[in-house]
Formats: C-alpha cells, structure tokens, sequence
C-alpha cells in the first residue's frame, strides 16, 4: 500500500490505471467499520485508492476542527488489509494555496437539513471533492449513505458540471443496538452514546408507520420528533423526496427520513432512505448501486 502525501506523488496512479476503474474513498479518517465497508464495496469494482484529510473549510466558527479526531496510523493498519493500493494524506497547503481561492458553491439541495445550520459547510465539502476527483481522475467515487444530503449535493456537482465520475452510496453500518457508526462518537460518555440511540429510534418508528401504511409527512415528522427529545438539543427531523430534497402532502417514491441532534459534545446525523411504492416499502439509495 502506497502512502502518498503530496500531490506530486499521485503520479503513481497512473500504474492502476487500466481494465478495471479507479475508485475513490474519500475520508477524513478517523476510521471506523463504516468508511472500511465503503473500501470493501470498492474493491469489488476496481482497484481502490483512499485519501485521508480532514478538510478545514468544512467546519464552521467554533466547530470541532481542532478536536477532530486524528489517527493517521491507526487509519493505515486498518486499511492494509484490504488490499488499498494507495493512501493520499496531503498537508492543508497542499490542497488549498491560501485566502480566496476559488471554490464551488452548492446548489439548491444545500438549503435547510444539515445546510441550514452550518452556513458554507457544503461550499467546502464541493470545493474539496472537486479538487480530489481532479487531482485522482477516478472513475468511480463512493460516499457514506449517512452523510445524504452531502451525497445529494456532490450528485448535483456531478450532474450540473458534467465530471465523468460514477457515484456510489454505501450503505449505513450500525453498532449492534442501531447506533449509526460516526467518528464522532468518540466524544460521547456511556450514557450519552445511550442516549444517542433517540435518532436511530426515531427513524426506526418512521420507518414502522410507513410500513403500516401512512403517508402523511406530518404524522410521521410528529413521531420523530417526540422520539427525539431524548437529545440535548434536537436539530431536525422530516422527509424529504430524493433526489431534490423537496417535500409534499403524500410521501412516496424514493424518500429520506433524516435527524440531526446535539448529544452532549457531539452533533450526530442518522436516516433512512426508503422507496415507497404501491407494493410496500423498500430499501432506497441515494446514488447508485
């Protein structure tokens, strides 16, 4: 496994190009199942590559940046055995040349959700991304279906400027009582990761009175959020339609159920992305299979 740490050094890329596509997973460490389930997905495609950078421009005043937790080694001995070709671990300069640059700015699907409570956080995801898939040349990328709504935006970046690049969503990996693994899980003492449990809770219920036949958003955005105030400070909690994150009087087709809420030092996202049609409930995507 190559480690490579500057942009220079990507040159060796060039020697996995070939029958099979490049693939990319991009992480800002802190490993944990769930980032190495997107690994294992993407050796079953191509030959995969794996950058490690936490992104500044990301975080927003006072968000966790400098707390963001950092274990680059522990990142390579759990990634080693799978078979990653190489690992890019750049320096923020490396990346960004300084104040001002230019950036990419989110569509439409950055308002509200996650969006809407951290201003430029989308701008920063896009400005990054682009730089990685220019930088890798990847033909295929896979992303945590965890993060949606960062998932729906970097498809509306594909789509809207045209970048040869296949997406993927992996699917959400879970700690045996329904916990949505995060890197920020870390900061949560043993009885606020019990109380963590609310959002996955409250998606569980959503996901129940849809099976049961209910179609009425504000029924089922009622229920979570009454699941919900188990949180410290519950953010958000409704249905969105995929892939623009529109709402309506009836939910049906491919459907987001979403929750964000502060437990103790942690902000946690959750959902489920669920097809409902006249047949039943099924599991969804959010990119592509």
């Amino acid at each position: 496994m190559e480690i490579l740490r500057n942009i220079q050094s990507l040159a060796y890329l060039d020697t996995l190009r070939g029958d099979k596509p490049l693939v990319l997973v991009p992480t800002m460490g802190a490993l944990h199942e769930g980032h190495l389930s997107l690994v294992k997905l993407g050796a079953e495609i191509g030959p995969v590559v794996v950058s490690v950078f936490v992104n500044p421009t990301q975080f927003g005043p006072g968000e966790d940046f400098e707390s963001y937790p950092r274990d680059l080694e522990g990142d390579l001995n759990l990634l080693r055995p799978l078979g990653v070709k190489a690992v890019f671990t750049p320096e923020v300069g490396e990346i960004y040349g300084g104040q001002d640059g230019v950036t990419v700015q989110p569509g439409f699907r950055a308002q509200g959700l996650c969006g809407g409570d951290r201003p430029g956080h989308f701008a920063g995801v896009l400005t990054v991304v682009a730089k990685l898939f220019n930088l890798f040349r990847c033909e295929v990328a896979i992303f945590g279906r965890k993060d949606a709504q960062q998932c729906l935006v970097i498809r509306q970046m594909v789509e809207d400027l045209k970048m040869p690049v296949r997406l993927i969503d992996g699917v959400t990996v879970r700690e045996p009582d329904g916990l949505a693994m995060s890197s920020r899980n870390r900061y949560l003492s043993s009885d606020q990761r019990l109380r963590a449990l609310c959002l996955s809770r409250a998606l569980y219920l959503a996901e129940e009175l849809l099976r049961s036949g209910e179609r009425n958003p504000e029924v089922v955005v009622d229920a979570m959020r009454q699941v919900l105030v188990s949180a410290d400070s519950p953010e958000y909690a409704g249905v969105w339609s995929v892939p623009d994150l529109g709402q309506s009087t009836e939910i049906s087709g491919m459907t987001l159920l979403a929750v964000a809420a502060r437990v103790g030092p942690a902000r946690l996202i959750d959902n489920l992305v669920l097809d409902i049609t006249n047949e039943g409930v099924f599991p969804g995507y959010l990119l592509g299979k």
